[in-house]
């Protein structure tokens, strides 16, 4: 029988993306704006939608979001 906190171990041994135990709230916020800006990026829609949105070019805010990933 499994308790809550053995399936979390377990949950996050298996997946890189959820962290460890030794994980600060602070470094958890970071990996989420970090994957969130890697995706954006992958996405050639929403990247255009925030270069129409932001009124800068596609490299300007490609650039832009690799600089936000560097300095969170």
């Amino acid at each position: 029988r499994y308790t809550i906190h053995s399936q979390l171990e377990h949950l996050q041994s298996k997946y890189i993306g959820t962290g460890h135990a030794d994980t600060t709230k602070w470094e958890w916020l970071v990996n989420q704006h970090r994957d969130s800006y890697c995706s954006y990026m992958g996405h050639f829609d929403l990247l255009n939608y925030f270069a129409i949105a932001e009124n800068e070019s596609k490299a300007r805010v490609r650039f832009n979001l690799m600089e936000k990933m560097l300095q969170p």
